[in-house]
């Protein structure tokens, strides 16, 4: 008889669970799921707003002394226009242009954000500065009397909260404005406290580094602890001041420059005062190695590849291995936290990027069904158009809202596709295999909450056999396209892993699983 040597054991054992590994399948634990839902963070519907343009003001009489020359007080009907260099201020004239908004105002119409099927409301800056954009800060800890007072935010963020929105605010921790006093004394007093809050000598144009070669932006030192306890770190830090006084979270502007230490840093300091506490950050670049010390991001990445594929210029497969490595890369979770944005402040309206309506549903409808949370920017959900800065940050037009807007209708139902489908919201992503169509699998524990995207962004019918690689998916299973003119009719039934399925031109199908009526009997019964 012949016997194995204790290398040949260990060897076949390591095989063994190998291989079991493989031919037992590991379904999704529900618990995972639940915990994701539990977290606000997670598939958030994120609207964002320009206080100064978002509502006008009630009490703008009152208020008119808050904006002395050069700045300007602008009618609500203007719209905003490229101005001039102003040599002195170091600025440009649109930037000194006001339309008289204030958190107070803005406080008003909240109910309407809560009726589009909003989550979480984002704020622009509103810490005190010079311009109307706010990121210039001369006082973080203050804010801008055109926008009201600490006291204003405490109120705007108890009401959101009764309505049960969430409130991120907006960080601009690289850099200040150039009239800050801080920055001003360190500029002319060598021995100044602040001189080492920036990087100041006869090296720089100006005589202090400044953000991107704008004057009026010198960076902040980072490095210094001084300038990190104000920040973040101490107990009345701005980052945990505002959060006490009812902020959710932080959006932080130009994140990429801040580097990874100090935004593990400020996220840790974040959740030690609020556990929940949302940090997202503005990053351009790929965002694998930034989701290790932040939540989320503004997936700028995901946006390029969307209208990539939607402009022709990246074919379905390359889009669909392009997304599938960013997930495997980045993590699910921190995806769902990030935010996907299509237009905002800083880039044309997605309405000006495109005019086709049915192109421009085709982009939406895959914001609101990848990995994510879909950030809205006010004045989308009626179609309001608006070129580069400062033409897309024109004021509210409240004078078009209503029920029957078709921008509305369709925006609501993006809006309630993505809230009342869970494995949109917290489900995981899976490539399905196809030529010619963008497809994925978003899926929970439970396989009748799968939902299969199917996107053609061509503008010719493609019928196709894609593959959808879900065990728990019984053949003959019917579907039905939730995004449909008829959300009851079976559009497909599922084969063995097999579906052949008909995408009509530029459009976006998203399949529900339905079970037949076998009166009573459930071939699902013993599958989650």
């Amino acid at each position: 008889m012949s016997t194995l040597s204790p290398s040949r054991i260990v060897i076949t054992l390591i095989f063994w669970n190998v291989f079991a590994s493989q031919a037992t399948p590991v379904l999704p634990n529900g618990k995972t799921f639940e915990a994701r839902e539990m977290d606000w963070r997670n598939g958030a519907i994120v609207y964002q707003i320009l206080v100064d343009r978002f509502v006008p003001s009630d009490h703008l009489e009152a208020k008119k002394h808050l904006y002395p020359s050069p700045k300007v007080l602008k009618e609500w009907h203007e719209q905003p226009q490229r101005g001039t260099e102003l040599e002195a201020q170091k600025l440009n004239s649109q930037e000194l242009e006001f339309w008289g908004g204030d958190i107070q105002s803005a406080g008003t119409r909240l109910d309407h954000v809560k009726q589009l099927g909003a989550t979480a409301i984002y704020l622009n800056p509103i810490h005190l500065a010079w311009t109307n954009h706010k990121y210039d800060a001369l006082d973080y800890k203050a804010i801008s009397p055109e926008f009201g007072s600490r006291k204003d935010f405490k109120e705007f963020a108890k009401h959101a909260h009764q309505l049960g929105l969430k409130v991120v605010l907006d960080g601009v921790f690289n850099h200040m404005g150039r009239n800050s006093p801080q920055f001003k004394d360190a500029m002319v007093n060598p021995n100044s406290p602040w001189r080492n809050w920036f990087a100041i000598g006869a090296q720089y144009k100006g005589g202090a580094r400044v953000w991107t070669g704008f004057q009026n932006l010198p960076e902040l030192n980072l490095e210094n602890p001084a300038v990190r306890q104000y920040l973040y770190e101490a107990p009345d830090s701005v980052v945990r001041g505002y959060l006490r006084d009812g902020a959710d979270g932080w959006r932080l502007d130009t994140a990429y420059e801040l580097g990874l230490p100090y935004m593990r840093a400020l996220t840790k300091a974040a959740r030690q005062e609020k556990k929940d506490a949302l940090v997202v950050g503005e990053i351009v670049n790929y965002p694998d190695q930034w989701l290790t010390a932040m939540d989320g991001v503004m997936n700028f990445t995901l946006r390029e590849m969307i209208l990539g594929l939607a402009k022709g210029e990246i074919s379905a497969v390359t889009t669909a291995r392009m997304i599938e490595r960013m997930i495997q890369d980045a993590g699910i979770e921190p995806m769902l936290k990030s935010w996907n944005i299509i237009d905002n402040h800083d880039i044309p309206r997605i309405a000006t990027q495109f005019p086709d309506t049915k192109q421009r549903r085709w982009v939406q409808s895959l914001q609101f069904t990848l990995p994510g949370s879909p950030n809205v920017y006010y004045g989308t959900e009626i179609g309001m158009t608006g070129g580069g800065d400062p033409e897309n940050r024109n004021p509210m037009r409240w004078d078009w809202v209503g029920t029957d807007h078709p921008e509305m209708i369709w925006l609501k139902k993006l809006i309630d596709l993505h809230q009342q489908n869970r494995a949109l919201r917290v489900g995981n992503y899976r490539r399905i295999e196809s030529e010619r169509l963008f497809a994925f699998e978003r899926y929970t524990d439970k396989t009748l909450e799968t939902r299969l995207v199917l996107a053609n962004p061509s503008k010719t019918d493609v019928s196709e056999t894609i593959m959808v690689a879900n065990a728990g998916l019984m053949d003959d299973t019917p579907f039905v396209d939730l995004l449909g003119a008829d959300i009851q009719k079976h559009i497909t039934t599922m084969g063995p892993g097999l579906m052949r399925i008909t995408v009509p031109a530029q459009t976006v199908m998203v399949l529900k699983p339905v079970e037949r009526d076998l009166g009573g009997y459930s071939r699902y019964k013993r599958y989650p």
